[in-house]
């Protein structure tokens, strides 16, 4: 069973409240769907909503036309006379999506017509389309409504357009209102119903049971789902791209083109340019989502793989990884150790233990990266200087010009100082570190994520707690500082993550 997939970030993920994407954002996005993660087919805007979409959609139609896969990129179509596939066709499109009122209610009390009036106007938009030899896919809008309140009316409207040259119908459950037993059934009603259609499912999040409801579109027979990267969407949002693709490779071995190990980067990209993170917890996607915490877990894992699932890590191009905390057990810390190259004779790894559970307890960060200093305060084994001090900076912000920094650092005994500008004082104060490591031919990790976390309530004299991720070589972490201000705290954390990579590679094994 071959099973499409229609992603409609750029479409339906973009009315996410707050997220409007630059031309040149759609852009990438869209290549990188096609080209990279291999879906089948992306809705990529709505008609006539601004001079912005319409930029985004040429440059999106160019692309693709070189590529020879404009069939593959879709635009959303309103039943408004010429007017949006005039627009289409201007804007290099070749696929109409026409929106069309799926529910009785919307059609009288919307459009404020009778349902043969609201057919006669969508066979004049299909005709209309055909003649500038532009597909048609039709939306079914507020389908899963009409099912449950007005099917007559639903299946006027099918045989009305069942002979037209429309290549798919596309049910959409509008209102997130469907369970997983309502949709198999509807689903299977117009599939039995209507044999040689091609039916797409919509699905949207507000009971979150939006995966559960494509699952059972899918088992019904269903042909092509539509996504969103991050589950992006109005409300709570649309069905996960990423959740899908799992589903149907694990649980119902259905065929289709998707590349598990472009979803995690293609999530990236999107939540960068959204802005909307990522929660921690989302299935595999989220930065937490391969990470055992409970000591139980991570010593099953050491005996036979006793806590593995069929999400592995590597399909995605991740690695699974175990967290340090009150729920720690001696298992977790030993995993972690290995990761360093460090080995613990049993009553030390008893100690490390007591002691990182001891900091977990007081809601502590810890992270791998944290273990040689944790090591040094309990075991006095390991060096506890740093090779790398801070020793002092001055940061300067003034109006129309770039921030300027100062700074003074000790390296293994010798000081050096430097001065810099930048985007803003944190990135000054960079500027001018990698000025004097660049000076010692020094190599250093670049910055891939930056985190600022503050309590609830807005208080100026609170912690601004700063989490910065870093990567050299292949080598991914993160440091933490805890400061009044958020520029010190990332300083903090950044003087931590030079005595990390000063450090660790001599505390190995000693």
């Amino acid at each position: 069973m071959k099973v499409e997939i229609m992603d409609t970030t750029l479409r339906d993920g973009e009315q996410t409240m707050g997220i409007s994407f630059s031309p040149a954002e759609k852009e990438t996005i869209a290549k990188f769907l096609l080209e990279e993660v291999r879906v089948d087919r992306i809705e990529v805007a709505s008609a006539r909503v601004s001079f912005g979409e319409a930029e985004a959609v040429k440059r999106i139609t160019r692309w693709a036309g070189e590529k020879g896969c404009l069939d593959k990129v879709e635009i959303l179509a309103f039943i408004d006379g010429t007017a949006s596939i005039d627009w289409i066709a201007d804007a290099g499109g070749r696929v109409a999506n026409l929106l069309t009122k799926g529910s009785l209610r919307h059609v009288r009390e919307q459009l404020r017509k009778e349902p043969q009036e609201h057919l006669d106007d969508i066979r004049r938009a299909i005709a209309y389309a055909r003649s500038k030899e532009m597909q048609v896919n039709l939306y079914l809008e507020d389908w899963s409504n009409g099912m449950i309140h007005s099917r007559d009316y639903v299946f006027f409207l099918m045989d009305g357009l069942k002979d037209e040259k429309i290549g798919r119908f596309m049910l959409p459950d509008t209102l997130g209102i469907l369970n997983p037993e309502q949709t198999a059934d509807f689903c299977r009603i117009m599939l039995d119903r209507y044999p040689g259609l091609h039916f797409d499912f919509h699905a949207h999040n507000d009971y979150d049971l939006a995966a559960g409801n494509v699952f059972m579109a899918v088992r019904e027979g269903i042909h092509g789902v539509h996504t969103t990267v991050n589950g992006l969407g109005e409300r709570a949002g649309n069905v996960p791209l990423a959740s899908v693709a799992v589903i149907l490779n694990d649980h119902l071995h259905a065929e289709n083109h998707l590349n598990e190990k472009k979803l995690i980067q293609v999530s990236k990209i999107v939540e960068t340019f959204s802005g909307i993170r990522i929660p921690p917890n989302k299935p595999v996607v989220g930065e937490n989502v391969f990470t055992q915490t409970c000591g139980v877990h991570a010593d099953g894992d050491s005996k036979n793989k006793l806590y593995y699932n069929d999400l592995l890590p590597e399909r995605f191009g991740r690695n699974r990884q175990y967290a340090l905390g009150k729920t720690s057990g001696k298992a977790n810390i030993l995993k972690n150790l290995e990761e360093l190259g460090i080995e613990l004779d049993p009553e030390s790894a008893r100690k490390v233990t007591e002691k990182v559970i001891e900091l977990g307890d007081k809601k502590e960060q810890i992270t791998k990266e944290d273990l040689p200093y944790i090591l040094a305060d309990v075991l006095n084994n390991f060096s506890s200087e740093k090779p790398v001090r801070i020793l002092n900076y001055s940061l300067t912000l003034s109006r129309g010009l770039k921030p300027i920094a100062n700074i003074s650092v000790e390296i293994h005994g010798k000081t050096y100082n430097e001065s810099a500008t930048g985007d803003g004082q944190y990135n000054a104060f960079m500027n001018a570190l990698w000025k004097i490591y660049d000076s010692l031919g020094k190599k250093h990790p670049v910055l891939t994520d930056y985190v600022v976390t503050i309590p609830p309530g807005g208080k100026t004299d609170a912690l601004v707690s700063t989490t910065i991720t870093w990567k050299i070589g292949n080598y991914e972490f993160k440091t933490h500082g805890l400061e009044v201000d958020q520029t010190e705290s990332a300083i903090k954390a950044t003087e931590k993550m030079l005595n990390i990579i000063e450090n660790v590679k001599t505390e190995k094994k000693k």
